[in-house]
């Protein structure tokens, strides 16, 4: 059987799964509305249905798990409330405490630096605030660990609350090419 891999540029408000018949999953967005994926598509690794960015998918069950239990690096853009510091930067490298399943997990040393200029993405569903509301910067961080809602917990622990998440890339494979909504077809994911 061929394989099909895919990238996309999940939006905001999407949950990074197919449709299914649970009750609780009423008035929920799934990946099946973007583009009509071949049957047996799975995402490779998840971004919460707040985030936003590069998602990859494939009908290959075994170039997911070597892609999701690998220590690929992926990289996100992430937008903070406020004006993000020198020492919050140093503690992101170093490694931040937040909890994980009821636990207290130490993140891996990773690489965190503030962008000078503000990344080009198109405006998302929900507004975010403006900046009457206060300073906000944009960080990348380049990590290659993924637990539940990470990126999210290591801002808020020193100090600067995620306002916006978009990841732009996977290993080699980045968003260029795609708009918000779109997905493209690609020989290899590795």
């Amino acid at each position: 059987m061929e394989h099909q891999h895919f990238k996309l540029f999940k939006p905001y408000g999407y949950l990074s799964q197919f449709q299914t018949n649970a009750t609780h999953e009423v008035n929920k967005k799934f990946l099946g509305e973007l583009f009509n994926f071949p049957e047996g598509t799975m995402a490779v690794g998840r971004l919460d249905k707040d985030s936003e960015g590069l998602l990859l998918l494939t009908t290959d069950g075994k170039v997911s798990y070597e892609i999701t239990s690998s220590k690929t690096d992926k990289e996100y853009y992430v937008q903070v409330d406020g004006e993000i510091t020198d020492e919050a930067l140093l503690q992101l490298q170093t490694g931040v405490e937040i909890s994980h399943k009821s636990q207290t997990y130490k993140t891996k040393p990773c690489l965190a630096i503030k962008l000078e200029c503000h990344p080009d993405f198109p405006e998302r569903a929900k507004r975010i605030r403006d900046e009457r509301h206060g300073k906000t910067s944009w960080i990348s961080i380049t990590l290659n660990e993924g637990k539940f809602r990470q990126v999210r917990k290591m801002t808020a622990q020193v100090g600067f609350p995620t306002l916006r998440l978009v990841r732009i890339r996977i290993g080699k494979i980045t968003l260029d090419g795609l708009s918000m909504g779109q997905a493209l077809e690609l020989d290899t994911l590795l």
